[in-house]
């Protein structure tokens, strides 16, 4: 789907459900990664993760209900954000999501390996640990590099 197909999509999704035009822009943001989408305040733009049209068109059409409640709240003057209830109720009449929901896990997560030398214990890191300058949390003894996990 393109920037257009998007735009236009976000305009009939406001006329029909918010009965106001959209008259700004709405653009897909390849940097967000857990959220749906993102109301801009200064310039009233709209942000949206694309890997979110994965889960289906139904749910994409329900973020966008939910960055339209705070557009048209916004420019209207009125409470936008997540915890006012004017907020909470335009969603629940429009029928958008209140949370994103999570994207299914693209690959597996590297994990480094580190065992104590002292105590046995095993430490599992993100990413690589110094063994020169970082010792076990349990007893303060060194650490060994044992390998790399795929979890």
């Amino acid at each position: 789907m393109t920037n257009q197909e998007l735009q236009q999509w976000v305009e009939e999704v406001s006329l029909r459900d918010f009965h106001r035009p959209f008259c700004h822009q709405a653009v897909f943001n390849q940097r967000l990664k857990t959220t749906g989408g993102r109301y801009h305040l200064t310039d009233h733009h709209l942000d949206f993760n694309p890997q979110m049209l994965s889960l289906g068109a139904a749910t994409f059409e329900k973020i966008i209900l939910h960055e339209l409640c705070h557009y048209h709240l916004h420019l209207q003057g009125q409470p936008h954000n997540h915890r006012d209830a004017a907020f909470k109720e335009l969603l629940a009449k429009v029928g958008g999501l209140r949370y994103a929901p999570s994207l299914p896990e693209a690959a597996p997560k590297k994990y480094f390996i580190y065992q104590c030398q002292a105590c046995g214990g095993l430490v599992k890191r993100r990413r690589q640990v110094d063994v020169t300058r970082f010792v076990c949390g349990r007893c303060r003894q060194p650490l060994q590099f044992k390998g790399v996990e795929w979890l």
